[in-house]
């Protein structure tokens, strides 16, 4: 029989990464109108856009890891 933990985490999982896309998603569309608007200023929005992707990939990585761990308590 399909243990629930095991199926919180999975969902959990899910839902992490879909979640992290939505962010990096939104985060690339603003980067790139920006840099549309004001293209002197790309390379400082790039840098900005890459340090605030690093963090919601970590924030999305220890979710993950969360989700797991409580999957095998």
């Amino acid at each position: 029989m399909l243990d629930l933990a095991s199926l919180a985490a999975g969902l959990g999982a899910g839902l992490t990464i879909i979640g992290g896309a939505l962010g990096i998603g939104k985060l690339a569309t603003a980067a790139m109108e920006a840099s549309g608007r004001q293209p002197e200023a790309a390379g400082a929005i790039r840098t900005s856009m890459i340090i605030a992707a690093a963090l919601i990939e970590g924030i999305s990585l220890f979710a993950l890891v969360i989700c797991f761990i409580l999957a095998g308590k």
